[in-house]
Protein backbone atom coordinates (compact mmCIF):
# COMPACT_ATOMS: atom_id res chain seq x y z
CA UNK A 1 0.00 0.00 0.00
CA UNK A 2 2.98 2.74 0.98
CA UNK A 3 4.43 1.52 -2.37
CA UNK A 4 1.40 2.36 -4.15
CA UNK A 5 1.26 5.77 -2.64
CA UNK A 6 4.70 6.54 -3.36
CA UNK A 7 4.35 4.90 -7.33
CA UNK A 8 1.20 7.90 -7.34
CA UNK A 9 3.40 10.41 -5.90
CA UNK A 10 6.10 10.24 -8.21
CA UNK A 11 4.01 10.08 -11.14
CA UNK A 12 1.81 12.92 -9.85
CA UNK A 13 5.32 14.78 -9.56
CA UNK A 14 6.40 13.59 -13.00
CA UNK A 15 2.79 14.94 -14.73
CA UNK A 16 2.89 18.39 -13.04
CA UNK A 17 6.15 18.72 -14.24
CA UNK A 18 5.53 18.03 -17.93
CA UNK A 19 3.07 20.13 -17.56
CA UNK A 20 4.71 23.55 -16.15
CA UNK A 21 7.48 22.34 -19.12
CA UNK A 22 4.71 22.65 -21.82
CA UNK A 23 3.68 25.75 -20.51
CA UNK A 24 6.96 27.22 -19.57
CA UNK A 25 7.88 26.70 -23.17
CA UNK A 26 4.65 28.10 -24.65
CA UNK A 27 5.51 31.62 -22.70
CA UNK A 28 9.11 31.29 -24.04
CA UNK A 29 8.06 30.39 -27.54
CA UNK A 30 5.72 34.03 -27.16
CA UNK A 31 8.88 35.86 -26.26
CA UNK A 32 10.75 34.70 -29.72
CA UNK A 33 7.99 35.10 -31.62
CA UNK A 34 7.27 38.61 -31.14
CA UNK A 35 11.30 39.35 -31.28
CA UNK A 36 10.72 37.76 -35.03
CA UNK A 37 7.79 39.82 -35.66
CA UNK A 38 9.92 43.08 -34.78
CA UNK A 39 12.60 41.79 -36.87
CA UNK A 40 10.78 41.08 -39.80
CA UNK A 41 8.89 44.83 -38.94
CA UNK A 42 12.52 46.23 -39.47
CA UNK A 43 12.98 44.67 -43.00
CA UNK A 44 14.60 41.08 -41.65
CA UNK A 45 13.05 38.64 -44.69
CA UNK A 46 13.32 35.67 -43.05
CA UNK A 47 12.99 36.33 -39.05
CA UNK A 48 12.69 32.94 -37.94
CA UNK A 49 11.69 33.16 -33.88
CA UNK A 50 14.25 30.58 -33.17
CA UNK A 51 17.33 29.67 -35.29
CA UNK A 52 16.27 25.89 -36.02
CA UNK A 53 12.49 27.10 -36.70
CA UNK A 54 10.92 25.82 -39.99
CA UNK A 55 8.33 28.88 -39.59
CA UNK A 56 8.43 33.12 -39.79
CA UNK A 57 5.78 35.31 -38.70
CA UNK A 58 4.13 36.82 -41.86
CA UNK A 59 1.09 38.81 -39.81
CA UNK A 60 -0.23 40.15 -37.16
CA UNK A 61 -4.16 39.86 -36.58
CA UNK A 62 -6.12 41.86 -34.28
CA UNK A 63 -9.67 41.86 -33.01
CA UNK A 64 -11.04 45.03 -32.75
CA UNK A 65 -12.48 45.92 -29.53
CA UNK A 66 -11.71 42.58 -27.79
CA UNK A 67 -9.49 42.90 -24.92
CA UNK A 68 -7.24 39.92 -26.38
CA UNK A 69 -3.77 40.95 -27.77
CA UNK A 70 -2.57 40.90 -31.42
CA UNK A 71 -2.18 37.63 -32.72
CA UNK A 72 1.20 37.09 -34.24
CA UNK A 73 0.21 34.67 -37.36
CA UNK A 74 2.87 31.98 -38.56
CA UNK A 75 3.63 30.43 -42.28
CA UNK A 76 2.79 26.81 -42.09
CA UNK A 77 0.03 25.38 -40.74
CA UNK A 78 1.59 22.12 -39.41
CA UNK A 79 0.55 20.82 -35.96
CA UNK A 80 4.13 21.90 -34.99
CA UNK A 81 3.33 25.65 -35.50
CA UNK A 82 -0.06 25.54 -34.43
CA UNK A 83 0.91 24.67 -30.61
CA UNK A 84 2.98 28.31 -30.91
CA UNK A 85 0.10 30.47 -32.61
CA UNK A 86 -2.08 30.52 -35.12
CA UNK A 87 -0.57 29.26 -38.50
CA UNK A 88 -1.05 30.81 -42.16
CA UNK A 89 -1.78 27.55 -44.87
CA UNK A 90 0.86 28.87 -47.48
CA UNK A 91 -1.31 27.04 -50.21
CA UNK A 92 -3.79 29.89 -49.79
CA UNK A 93 -2.85 34.17 -50.27
CA UNK A 94 -0.98 35.71 -47.63
CA UNK A 95 -2.95 37.87 -45.08
CA UNK A 96 -4.08 40.81 -46.43
CA UNK A 97 -3.51 40.12 -49.72
CA UNK A 98 -5.72 39.42 -52.72
CA UNK A 99 -7.82 35.90 -52.69
CA UNK A 100 -8.41 33.73 -49.79
CA UNK A 101 -6.17 33.59 -46.69
CA UNK A 102 -6.32 30.67 -44.45
CA UNK A 103 -5.57 30.77 -40.70
CA UNK A 104 -5.89 27.73 -38.46
CA UNK A 105 -5.59 28.23 -34.91
CA UNK A 106 -6.13 25.85 -31.56
CA UNK A 107 -9.94 25.95 -30.15
CA UNK A 108 -8.50 26.06 -26.38
CA UNK A 109 -5.65 28.72 -26.99
CA UNK A 110 -5.17 31.41 -29.75
CA UNK A 111 -8.42 30.59 -31.37
CA UNK A 112 -10.73 30.53 -28.53
CA UNK A 113 -12.28 33.82 -28.92
CA UNK A 114 -14.26 32.59 -32.59
CA UNK A 115 -16.28 31.29 -30.06
CA UNK A 116 -17.87 34.73 -29.50
CA UNK A 117 -17.24 36.13 -32.95
CA UNK A 118 -20.34 37.22 -34.88
CA UNK A 119 -21.06 38.32 -38.29
CA UNK A 120 -20.36 42.00 -37.99
CA UNK A 121 -17.03 41.73 -35.86
CA UNK A 122 -14.17 43.38 -37.55
CA UNK A 123 -10.62 42.49 -37.82
CA UNK A 124 -7.59 43.71 -38.64
CA UNK A 125 -4.50 42.43 -40.52
CA UNK A 126 -0.93 43.74 -40.06
CA UNK A 127 1.80 42.56 -42.50
CA UNK A 128 5.21 43.22 -41.96
CA UNK A 129 5.84 45.90 -44.44
CA UNK A 130 3.54 47.91 -41.77
CA UNK A 131 0.48 47.99 -44.25
CA UNK A 132 -3.16 47.26 -42.78
CA UNK A 133 -5.89 45.75 -44.35
CA UNK A 134 -9.39 45.54 -42.52
CA UNK A 135 -11.78 42.62 -42.46
CA UNK A 136 -15.39 42.67 -41.61
CA UNK A 137 -16.77 39.21 -40.45
CA UNK A 138 -19.67 38.01 -43.23
CA UNK A 139 -20.28 34.39 -42.03
CA UNK A 140 -19.88 31.68 -39.13
CA UNK A 141 -20.24 27.95 -39.57
CA UNK A 142 -19.39 24.61 -38.15
CA UNK A 143 -18.70 21.96 -41.00
CA UNK A 144 -17.51 18.59 -41.13
CA UNK A 145 -13.78 18.53 -42.36
CA UNK A 146 -14.17 15.08 -44.46
CA UNK A 147 -16.85 16.71 -46.61
CA UNK A 148 -16.53 20.00 -47.02
CA UNK A 149 -12.87 21.89 -48.16
CA UNK A 150 -12.15 25.29 -48.28
CA UNK A 151 -11.45 27.27 -51.63
CA UNK A 152 -9.18 28.96 -52.24
CA UNK A 153 -9.87 31.30 -55.17
CA UNK A 154 -11.77 34.42 -54.00
CA UNK A 155 -12.49 37.79 -55.89
CA UNK A 156 -12.22 39.72 -53.14
CA UNK A 157 -9.56 39.98 -50.14
CA UNK A 158 -10.78 37.75 -47.45
CA UNK A 159 -9.53 35.84 -44.25
CA UNK A 160 -10.61 32.27 -43.81
CA UNK A 161 -9.94 31.43 -39.90
CA UNK A 162 -10.52 27.88 -38.82
CA UNK A 163 -10.45 26.02 -35.60
CA UNK A 164 -11.46 22.73 -34.06
CA UNK A 165 -15.48 22.49 -32.56
CA UNK A 166 -17.39 21.66 -30.21
CA UNK A 167 -14.92 24.49 -27.99
CA UNK A 168 -15.76 22.23 -24.74
CA UNK A 169 -15.23 18.61 -26.51
CA UNK A 170 -13.24 16.36 -24.26
CA UNK A 171 -11.77 14.20 -27.09
CA UNK A 172 -9.02 16.03 -29.74
CA UNK A 173 -9.31 15.46 -33.59
CA UNK A 174 -12.70 15.49 -34.52
CA UNK A 175 -13.76 16.15 -37.88
CA UNK A 176 -16.00 19.21 -37.21
CA UNK A 177 -14.61 22.85 -38.01
CA UNK A 178 -15.82 26.05 -37.05
CA UNK A 179 -14.93 28.45 -40.23
CA UNK A 180 -15.28 31.88 -39.40
CA UNK A 181 -14.85 34.20 -43.01
CA UNK A 182 -14.09 37.88 -43.44
CA UNK A 183 -13.99 40.24 -46.62
CA UNK A 184 -12.02 42.78 -46.77
CA UNK A 185 -13.97 45.91 -45.16
CA UNK A 186 -15.26 48.39 -47.85
CA UNK A 187 -14.96 52.17 -45.62
CA UNK A 188 -13.73 55.22 -47.36
CA UNK A 189 -11.07 55.40 -44.10
CA UNK A 190 -9.26 51.77 -44.11
CA UNK A 191 -7.01 53.01 -41.27
CA UNK A 192 -9.69 54.07 -38.96
CA UNK A 193 -8.72 51.04 -36.39
CA UNK A 194 -4.88 51.56 -36.32
CA UNK A 195 -4.53 52.17 -32.93
CA UNK A 196 -5.98 48.59 -31.95
CA UNK A 197 -2.55 47.20 -33.44
CA UNK A 198 0.14 47.80 -30.81
CA UNK A 199 3.26 47.23 -32.12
Amino acid sequence: MMLARIACAVLGIVFLGEAGWIHAKAVLAQVLIAHAWERARNGEPDAKPWPWADTRPVARLTFVGRAARPLTVLDGASGRNLAFGPAHDPASALPGAAGNSVIAGHRDTHFRLLRETRAGDRLVVERPDGSLAAFTVTDRRVVDSRVMRIALDADVPRLTLVTCYPFDAVEPRGPLRLVVTADRAQSSTPFTWHTAVSR
